[in-house]
């Protein structure tokens, strides 16, 4: 990881959005390749900044939604697995609710026999090491409800450290309110270009440490006329680097 980096675009929601759409529409960087390098870096991160570089016997608790911000968490459980720490994943729906790229990404975890459960279940969980935040991202519409309010709630109580991927789970990525509940993070490491709400006035007692992670979006997209961004090549030296 760099130090702090100045002069980097912060993206709105809707921004973000045309991001997405680009990548996959335009360029032909299809949802799962994001995935993949979302996940990576997460996994990647979480082993050298809260494992102390070995992630082998540690107790990681994974939370999951079932849109896109939830298959980068659980392409980082599989990676931790791999690496020999004891992870376990919570979800707030069944694998049958998920959206197809991040229900192939649960799929592999179960025939990996990756401990996964539901949300319901998260409060016989005792307090890991780590827990990786992925209930909810840029999709939130209003305050977390039901299974999303109750992984939210039970991680919080923990006095684990928090790792959000791309923003605390109830912190609107655009407008920066912070909704009931919404994730303390002790770092959270976003995607691709930052989001306006992350640097809303109050918000940093839910964001923690931010940082920020390649997907591997081309910059000529974000110099497209739609966004008109100029962006060079953050991630020249590292995948993921330290904003503030």
């Amino acid at each position: 990881m760099s130090s702090s980096i100045s002069n980097v675009p912060y993206l709105t929601t809707d921004q973000m959005i045309e991001v997405d759409r680009a990548m996959i529409e335009d360029f032909k960087i299809e949802l799962i390749q994001m995935m993949e390098n979302a996940g990576r870096n997460l996994a990647h991160f979480a082993r050298q900044r809260f494992l102390k570089g070995d992630p082998v016997g540690k107790r990681i608790v994974v939370l999951c939604g079932t849109g896109g911000n939830g298959g980068g968490a659980l392409v980082a459980a599989r990676r931790l697995h791999n690496w020999g720490a004891k992870v376990r994943v919570f979800s707030t729906r069944p694998l049958q609710a998920y959206a197809p790229v991040p229900a192939h990404q649960l799929d592999i975890l179960q025939r990996m026999k990756v401990p996964t459960a539901e949300a319901g279940n998260v409060t016989r969980e005792k307090t890991p090491d780590l827990i990786l935040d992925g209930v909810v991202g840029y999709s939130l519409k209003g305050a977390p409800r039901g299974a999303a309010a109750d992984l939210i709630r039970w991680a919080n109580a923990q006095s684990a450290p928090i790792l959000a991927l791309d923003a605390p789970s109830g912190v609107d990525t655009t407008t920066g309110t912070v909704f009931d509940p919404a994730i303390r993070a002790t770092a959270t490491m976003t995607l691709a270009l930052p989001k306006e709400g992350l640097r809303a006035p109050g918000v940093e007692e839910y964001v923690g440490e931010l940082y920020l992670a390649d997907i591997s979006v081309p910059p000529g997209l974000y110099a497209e006329a739609v966004l008109g961004l100029t962006v060079g090549p953050l991630f020249a030296r590292e995948d993921v680097i330290r904003l503030r």
